[in-house]
Formats: structure tokens, sequence, C-alpha cells
């Protein structure tokens, strides 16, 4: 009895094993070539490509060293498959660049490779800008830091104070200190006056400090970053702005107007005009804002990391959940069953911080269900648990409408309520007391 052989679904498909300086490709497992990363060693592969008939190429993402090589082969009319490094794993012996790139090629043309989900292009370079605003936003909170350092070694207790440093009234304090005052009193009055009324005494009481020359130039060069990274972020913010204007192209006058922004956005929000406006058309005429925790810079982050058009790249809201690393893991071996650990990505983690937020709230049933969670599991799995719930609402939202989310969440808060009746009623029974309706 033979065994069939595997099919070979295109001879033609192609792997790159990519690396910072070279290249190394194979066609359908045969013979490898290797190309340098400089932009004319990937026209040049582009080329020989296209000479040898091939119409599908796959890569690993390494690092960002697969960026260049991707969108090199997007321009070009390839379908370009990113895989995960972990499904295209070794066989014994297989350990150089040159054998590796065969594997993956002949993996490649046996239809054996799962793509990955790569955002469009207009997506990622949204995602690229607000990933630079991200970062700079970090290298300011370090700076705001190092001013609190040098303020503490001069015994300058500003910061226990004032809850923030860099507000209006800090930052006034700061400047003219920098500029040469040292009273007290006149350093209070330039505070808002609510701040002045609350807490002057404390104030003129954590202002007599040391006043050392060595840590008012820590804090002069700590205040001079902080203010240099806060022009960059607005910087990133006018670019983010014009992608986002060419994203939804020109006003539409007989488009539906978008509702009215009803949540307000944090220190760190981009100070963009309009922005509630161009996510409502970026989505669609959908507003996930109306989820609970989705404010338009958390809507922003997600766009820019799973795009708007989620019913084509997760067929299930199981996929979506599974995808962002949400979803319990699992394995079977035999009669053998047990649970493994997903990593979660960019997007599972901005959810996980989403829940973080509307698990603290006291009216919504999404923050009773952590609760209750939390009380028999632990704060970690109710968090992980909530933020699966969200990300299912996102995906039910830009797939059916915000009205098949409204209609869950309904249903959902119908059966918190007689879950609790059901409670009420088992302990009335208990005790032997009757429960009565509360009459108008």
């Amino acid at each position: 009895m033979t065994t069939p052989s595997l099919p070979v679904l295109d001879p033609h498909a192609a792997a790159i094993d990519v690396g910072s300086e070279q290249l190394h490709v194979s066609i359908a497992g045969g013979p490898p070539r290797i190309f340098g990363t400089t932009t004319g060693e990937l026209h040049a592969l582009r080329d020989y490509f296209l000479k040898e008939g091939v119409r599908t190429v796959a890569m690993e993402a390494t690092g960002v060293y697969w960026l260049c090589p991707y969108e090199v082969l997007e321009k070009a009319g390839l379908e370009v498959v990113v895989v995960n490094g972990k499904y295209v794993k070794n066989l014994p012996g297989r350990k150089t660049d040159i054998s590796d790139c065969q594997w993956q090629a002949t993996l490649h043309a046996h239809g054996l490779l799962r793509p990955g989900f790569v955002p469009p292009e207009n997506i990622r370079r949204l995602q690229d800008y607000l990933r630079l605003r991200s970062d700079h936003i970090v290298m300011a909170a370090s700076h705001e830091q190092h001013m609190q350092k040098a303020l503490e070694r001069m015994n300058l207790k500003i910061h226990d104070v004032i809850s923030d440093l860099t507000g209006m009234s800090g930052l006034k304090m700061i400047e003219a200190i920098l500029g040469g005052q040292r009273n007290a009193v006149a350093l209070v009055a330039l505070c808002d006056p609510q701040v002045q009324k609350r807490k002057g005494t404390a104030l003129r009481a954590a202002l007599e400090g040391t006043w050392k020359k060595e840590h008012l130039f820590a804090l002069r060069q700590a205040h001079e970053l902080w203010g240099a990274y806060q022009k960059r972020i607005t910087e990133c913010d006018q670019a983010i702005a014009e992608v986002l204007k060419e994203m939804v192209g020109p006003d539409d006058p007989e488009a539906p107007a978008p509702p009215a922004a009803t949540k307000r956005g944090g220190i760190n929000s981009p100070q963009i005009g309009g922005l509630h406006g161009l996510l409502f058309r970026l989505c669609g005429g959908k507003d996930p804002t109306q989820l609970p925790g989705v404010a338009d810079y958390v809507l922003l982050q997600l766009v820019s990391e799973v795009g708007t058009d989620l019913g084509k790249q997760w067929k299930t809201e199981k996929q979506f959940t599974a995808w962002l690393g949400l979803a319990p893991g699992s394995r079977q071996s035999g009669k053998r069953k047990g649970s493994q650990r997903r990593s979660r990505n960019r997007a599972g983690r901005l959810f996980c911080v989403i829940a973080r937020t509307v698990g603290r709230s006291v009216d919504k049933a999404l923050g009773g269900f952590y609760r209750r969670l939390k009380g028999r599991r632990g704060g970690l799995v109710a968090n992980l648990a909530l933020a699966r719930k969200l990300a299912v609402l996102f995906w039910r939202l830009m797939v059916h409408g915000v009205a098949y989310v409204e209609q869950g969440l309904k249903q959902y808060e119908e059966k918190v309520a007689q879950t609790e009746q059901g409670l009420l009623q088992k302990l009335a029974r208990k005790y032997n007391l009757v429960l009565q309706p509360k009459t108008a």
C-alpha cells in the first residue's frame, strides 16, 4: 500500500528568511539565492520573483526588518504572507538561514503556512505615527520624573502637594524658579486661585529648600527636555490629523452627522480638531465610543492596530479574541486536556487597559461582572475576562452595528438582574421571609 504524497498547491511559491543584512530566498524549496537589504537589492529581488513567475511569498515577522521587503513586494502585486515564527520551526538539522528559507518555501508550496494579520498601508501609516507619539509620551514622562528628582534633592516638595507637576500651576512655579524666583509667597501667587485657597499653606511650606546650583541645573535640563518632547507630540498630532483626513476623503454633505462626543480624553489625548467626526467617518458611520471605556484616543489606537474591516480579517468574534490573546488556549493529547497561555499583542493589552477603567465603574453591568469574578478568581483573571468581553463588543459593533451590541448588553443586564433576584429569594426562604416589591 502506497502512502499518498502531499500535493504541491503552488510550485512557484517562495519564501524569504529575513535578516538585517541579507535575505535568503528559495522558490518551492529549491536552491537558495542571497540578496542584500539595500533598496537596490530589494528591487533586484522583486525583479527575480517576477521573472520566475512567483505569485506568493512567505516570510517571518522578524523585528522591523521584514517591513521594507514587504512593502516593495506588495507594491509589485505579489501576495506576501507574514507568518508567526513558532509555526515554521525547523526540523532537526535545519538550523541555518539557507535551510530555513528552503523549509519555509516547501511548507508554503504545500499550503501549510497560515498567514498573519498585516494592516493595510494607510493603517500602517497611522500606526507608525501613533507608536512614535507613544514613545514621545514615555520619554516625556521620564523627564518629568527627572524634574521631581531635582526638586526632591533640593527638598522642594511641590509634587507632594499638587497632583500634576506639569499642570498649569506646577509649570508656572518651575519656570519662575528657573528664572531666579525664591520667595515662597510669590511662587504660590502664580498658582491657580483654587490651588492657592486649598493648598496655599502646604505649598508655602513645601517651597522652602536648599536651592543648590547643581540641582537647579538638573531641573533646567529636565524641564527643557520635557518641553522638547511636548513639541514633538504636537507635531505628531498634526501628522496624524493629515493622515486621517486623507483616509476619510472630502466631506460628504449627505452623509449622516456624527453623534456628539460624550467622553473626555485624558491628559495624553491628541489635540486634533474634529477627531470624533473623523473617526466616525473612518469607521463607516459606526461609533465605537458608545462602548464603555472607549474614548476617541482609545479608538484611534485600536483602529491603528486592527483597522476598520474586522469582519473581513476575523470571521468570528472568537477568532478576533484569540488573535488578541484574550481567549484561553487549549491543548489535547489523547485523553489529556489542558490550557495554554496566549501572548497578548498591543491591541490585546489595550483592551486590558480599558477593562481596568470599566472595572472601576459602579453604574455599569460590566463593572459588576468584574467585581463578581474578582471576588472568586482574583483581579488578573477578572481583568482578562472583562477585556475579552469588551473585545467581543467591539467586534460586534464594527461588524454588525451598535443596535446589535445594545441588544446584547440589555440581555446581559436582564440576566444579571434575574440572578440577583434569585439570590435574594433564596436568602429570604432561608430566613422564612417574604420579599415584597416596592410600591410607587
